[in-house]
Formats: structure tokens, C-alpha cells, sequence
């Protein structure tokens, strides 16, 4: 069977719901585990054209969805990529065939935590099997194919989602034409499985996580969730960056001279925090950060990350960084294209100059969306995509 979508007539438009795999077509996971039946959720944007060579899929990061154009339905808010995806921007429905799925172990309609356990009939909460990024794009694969797409024109995703296209590319290059990575890394390194376990450790210590079992309950582990949000969210930005916006401004005049928020970056803070814990799931972040720990490319390749790609010469590939990532810093996109060069793949590669941090893709960087406009005309000149 395929699925149709229908023509977008703005950024906002989508067509999409959920693909359910039948029983006897489970998802294998790298734990030994599988899945069945397996749910994923997606969102298209645009028109598949007769010759199937105009499918873009686009990778969502940590705490993102398949809502990447589309107005989100909890938050009321534009989709995460709404400024790269629409008429005239770099990924143009008009002209491509714009997927988007939630990654398995989401909150947004893939099978995940709190999907229904079929052995109980109950959420399966710290029942569910532990997962890798490597297992969410074997979802995705089947999604592909489902869709009858033999050979997606691109694949493309920052963070966590450049993590997913660097795993498309070592597990499936027979079916990518190109491949963009952004803002990502080829395994986590200590500093990052650090600070997931500090947000982990904040929502497996909320009274109301219940050992994972809140839904039960009737409850939420929203205050560790919150904090969990808050940590992450630093390293998502720069220094540079939070100096520019708050630097040491107050709330208000003078000091409380107690523990509320008397710091704008506090009060940003917490904001970013209470509203995380309306559109996401606890234990969906504990699964999610914890396929990101175990994400190391190069391991299932003798330690040899440009094995990785061996099978991906034919692929047209860009990586892209920001000079004030942190997190994810330019070092680390400079290893992928090493590894890129080694493997005889052809990679072009660009570090853009930005105070915004590992956030700045998602945020109006014109030279992203420069970068991005003339990767994919190019690669669309050379798959004969009208």
C-alpha cells in the first residue's frame, strides 16, 4: 500500500496521521526487544511527484515532533522549522515532497511510553524497551517504504536529527540521493551524558514520577520535568547570547531578597519550563536522552567512523556548524568530514558565524537558509527534480 498527501498552499498546511504497522511486521529493535504494533506519526508537506525522486525527510531534534511546518496542536504555536519550510524557503512543498515523522519513543502519536502495552492494555511506561537512534530510522525506513519510496532525495535534521541522518547514510545509503547534517555529532560524548543525567536524575526524583508509572497514578513528574528542560536548555544557547538578551537585568526594581526570580535569564528560565511539561512526556525524555547516550557511530564499525560510510560514496553530502555551539561544536562536524573524505564520499562543509548557539538553526540565520537554498537547488539540478 502507499500513502498520498495533498499540495500545501502555505508553510502551515500539512497533510499527515499515523502509519500502524500490523502485528506481524514489528519493529526490531538494537536491544533485541521489538516493537508490535508499531505506530508512527508523521506530517507531509507538499506533492510526491510520478517519479517518487522529490522526498525530502526531515529529522526532528530531542523535544521536536513531526509538527515541523505545521501549527502545533497543544501549543497553538508555528511548527520548529516553519522559517526553512514553506513556499519560497529552502524546502519548498511546491517543489518538494517534505516528510516529517516522530521519532519512536515520542509523546506525539509514534509508539512510545505512553503508548497502550499490548500485554497489559496499559501504558507502558518504564516497560517499554530501551531504544537507539539507530532503531528510530529502521522506523523511519518502514515508513519509506510503506510510502513506496524506493530513494529519498534527501534526508536532513539538526541536532538529534543530524544524528538520524548520519545513521540513514551508515544503514541505508542505497536509499538517500544527498544528505544535509546539521549542528550534530557522530556520538555522545561525556559532557553530553552528563547533562541528560542531570535532567533524569531531576525527573526520577519528582515525588509524582511514581517509578514511571504516573499515568496510573493520575499524575505528572512536572516539576522534574521542568528542571530537566531548564538544564537542557542552557546548553542549547551561547554565552554571547544570554549576555545580549538578559545580561544581569532584573525583573523588577531592586532586589527580593529571597529565591524568586529576580533575574530575567530566572524568569526565561522557568517560563521555558512550565511550558515544555504542557506538550511533552517524562518518560518519553528519559527514553529519548538515553538513545542519544548510547549513539556512538563509529562503534558499530570497528571504532572506525569512516566505515561508517563506506557504502556511502554515492551520496551528496553537506555538514553545517555554528561557530558558538557548545554543545555540539564545530570540532565535532569536522571529525564527520574527515570521516566524509575517508570514506570517499563527496562532503562540502561550512561552519556559520553566529553568537545564537546550537539553537541557531532553528532561529532566522540568514546564512543557513543561503547554505541550505543552494545545497539542495544544486543536488535538485543533478536528480532532475523540477
Amino acid at each position: 500500500m502507499t500513502l498520498t498527501a495533498e499540495a500545501t498552499s502555505h508553510p502551515g498546511a500539512g497533510d499527515g496521521g499515523t502509519w500502524r504497522f500490523p502485528e506481524g511486521q514489528p519493529l526490531r529493535l538494537d536491544s533485541g526487544a521489538s516493537l508490535a504494533p508499531l505506530e508512527i506519526a508523521y506530517k507531509t508537506y507538499g506533492t510526491l511527484n510520478a517519479r517518487k525522486s522529490n522526498a525530502i525527510l526531515v529529522c526532528h531534534a530531542l523535544t521536536g515532533d513531526q509538527h515541523a511546518a505545521s501549527v502545533h496542536p497543544v501549543t497553538g504555536k508555528p511548527g520548529w522549522w516553519s522559517r526553512v519550510i514553506g513556499p519560497g524557503l529552502p524546502l519548498d512543498p511546491q517543489r518538494y515532497f517534505i516528510i516529517c515523522t516522530n521519532v519512536v519513543g515520542g509523546c506525539m502519536g509514534s509508539t512510545g511510553p505512553a503508548s497502550a502495552d499490548p500485554a497489559t492494555g496499559r501504558s507502558y511506561g518504564l516497560a517499554f524497551p530501551v531504544i537507539t537512534i539507530a532503531d528510530m530510522v529502521r522506523a523511519q525506513a518502514m515508513l519509506i517504504e510503506a510510502m513506496g519510496i524506493e530513494t529519498l532525495f534527501a534526508v536532513t535534521g539538526g541536532s538529534m536529527g543530524g544524528m538520524q541522518v548520519l545513521q540513514w547514510a551508515a544503514d541505508y545509503p542505497e536509499k538517500l540521493f544527498s544528505a544535509v547534517c546539521i549542528a550534530a555529532a557522530p556520538r555522545h560524548s561525556a559532557q553530553n551524558i552528563a547533562f541528560h543525567e542531570v535532567g533524569r536524575q531531576a525527573i526520577m526524583a519528582d515525588p509524582d514520577w511514581r517509578g514511571g508509572a504516573y499515568e496510573l497514578h493520575g499524575v505528572r513528574p512536572e516539576k522534574g520535568l521542568a528542571v530537566a528542560r531548564m538544564a537542557a536548555h542552557i546548553t542549547y544557547l551561547s554565552e554571547p547570547a544570554l549576555q545580549r538578551k538578559f545580561g544581569r537585568e532584573l525583573q523588577r526594581d531592586g532586589l527580593s531578597w529571597g529565591f524568586d526570580a529576580d533575574f530575567q535569564v530566572e524568569s526565561y528560565l522557568r517560563h521555558q519550563g512550565a511550558s515544555f511539561v504542557d506538550r511533552f512526556d517524562a518518560n518519553s525524555y528519559l527514553y529519548i536522552t538515553r538513545a542519544l547516550d548510547y549513539f556512538d557511530l563509529a562503534a558499530g564499525h570497528g571504532g572506525m567512523l569512516a566505515q561508517a560510510f563506506a557504502r556511502a560514496r554515492h551520496v551528496r553530502f553537506c555538514v553545517l556548524s555554528f561557530s558558538s555551539d557548545w554543545l555540539y561544536a564545530t570540532a565535532e562536524s569536522r571529525t564527520i568530514v574527515r570521516a566524509l573524505n575517508a570514506a570517499g564520499c563527496r562532503a562540502s562543509f561550512a561552519e556559520i558565524e553566529t553568537d545564537k548557539g546550537h539553537d541557531a538553526f532553528f532561529l532566522d540565520e540568514p546564512q543557513l537558509d543561503l547554505t541550505l537554498r543552494g545545497f539542495f537547488a544544486s543536488a535538485a539540478h543533478l536528480r532532475g527534480v523540477a
